[in-house]
C-alpha cells in the first residue's frame, strides 16, 4: 500500500483562487455594462425644430420621358440611369407611382427639413381665405340665370349631337340600299347576257 506522503503531486496544477474571483467579477461587470448599452435608447443628436409640410412650389414631371429609349450602362453616373432621380436623397426609384410615394415620404421630407405634420389654420386665415373666395366668385359674376344659360347651352348641343348621329345613320342606310341595288343590276345583267358564272366547261 502507497502512502499519501510518499506521493509526489507536484506536477498538477494550483489554482489561485482569489485570481479567478477577481476575473469572474470583471467579467461580470462587463457584461453588465454592454446590457445596459444595448438597451440603452440611442441618442440622435440634438433635436431640430423643422417646418411643417407645404405645398410643392414645382410641378412633378413625371411624362417627359415616357416612350423613349435610353442606353444605360452601369458605369452611367445614378441621374442618367432608368428611372426617375432624387437629388434631394441621391437615389433612383424604378417607376412613378414608388417615385411619387418617395417624394411624398418621411425621409424625402426630412432631407427637404419639414416635418410630417401640417400647420394648423389660425380663425383669421380660415376668413381671409373664405373672403378672397367670395371675392374671386364676384368677379366671375356667376348667378343663377348663368346656370340656366349653360344648362339650356349643354342640351342645345346634345341635341345637335343626336341630330348628327341619326344623320350619319341615314347616310349609311342609303349607301347599303345602293349597293344592293348595284348587286341586283349586276345579277340582271350576268343573266341577261347568259351566264351564271365562272364554272368550267369540262365534264
Amino acid at each position: 500500500m502507497i502512502r499519501a506522503s510518499n506521493v509526489d503531486n507536484t506536477f498538477r496544477r494550483k489554482w489561485n483562487r482569489e485570481e479567478y474571483l477577481e476575473k469572474a467579477r470583471e467579467r461580470d461587470e462587463r457584461e453588465l455594462l454592454e446590457e445596459e448599452e444595448r438597451y440603452k435608447p440611442k441618442s440622435r443628436g440634438p433635436i431640430v425644430q423643422r417646418k411643417p409640410l407645404k405645398h410643392r412650389d414645382h410641378e412633378v414631371d413625371l411624362t417627359s420621358r415616357l416612350g423613349k429609349t435610353q442606353v444605360v450602362t452601369q458605369l452611367a453616373p445614378l441621374s442618367q440611369q432608368a428611372g426617375y432621380f432624387c437629388s434631394v436623397c441621391e437615389c433612383v426609384v424604378k417607376d412613378s407611382a414608388n417615385y411619387l410615394d418617395h417624394i411624398n415620404g418621411k425621409k424625402h421630407q426630412r432631407a427637404l427639413g419639414m416635418s410630417m405634420r401640417v400647420e394648423r389654420a389660425t380663425l383669421q386665415q380660415v376668413q381671409d381665405r373664405l373672403e378672397s373666395s367670395k371675392r374671386k366668385k364676384g368677379t366671375e359674376g356667376f348667378t343663377e340665370q348663368d346656370l340656366d344659360a349653360k344648362i339650356l347651352k349643354q342640351q342645345q348641343e346634345e341635341e345637335e349631337r343626336k341630330k348628327q348621329r341619326r344623320e350619319k345613320k341615314k347616310e349609311k342606310k342609303r349607301d347599303k340600299t345602293l349597293e344592293d341595288a348595284g348587286d341586283d343590276l349586276d345579277l340582271e345583267v350576268t343573266t341577261m347576257m347568259g351566264f351564271g358564272g365562272f364554272g368550267s366547261s369540262k365534264k
